[in-house]
């Protein structure tokens, strides 16, 4: 198995909100919408999809109930400091909670996080720490 994800499914409770959350608050464009599930256009990244939670529990044979830190952080890596706090702010304005405001990590980056209505969390990063990062704009 290579080290590659193919597609991100998030399980949401309300997938009209969580669309209006993607689509209005941050800009994302949406490939397709079969009803029980929606794809985002990806940016030279992985698909990023909806699926109703009860029935993406189902498909991989768990519970749909769970609280608590799940062990995900999706990260998204930009190229400015200035554009970490953009990012926060349209999470902010569509409706976030933001976890950790942006500001200077002890390693020299600069982040912040939030979750999305379903609770995913959102890591927003700057690194000047090398060219090679996996820059999503």
């Amino acid at each position: 198995m290579n080290s590659h994800v193919s597609a991100i499914l998030l399980g949401v409770s309300d997938m009209e909100r969580s669309k209006r959350f993607y689509t209005d608050g941050l800009g994302w464009k949406v490939q397709q919408d079969f009803g029980i599930s929606v794809f985002f256009v990806p940016h030279r990244g992985s698909i990023v999809g909806f699926y109703g939670r009860d029935g993406l529990a189902a498909d991989v044979g768990v519970s749909p109930e769970g609280t608590g830190f799940s062990g995900l952080v999706l990260s998204y890596v930009v190229r400015s400091e200035a554009r970490v706090d953009e990012v926060m702010a349209e999470a902010t304005k569509a409706g976030a909670a933001i976890l950790k405001p942006a500001e200077k990590q002890p390693w020299g980056g600069y982040g912040g996080s939030f979750a999305d209505p379903d609770g995913y969390i959102w890591k927003i990063g700057y690194s000047a720490q090398g060219q090679d990062q996996p820059y999503a704009e």
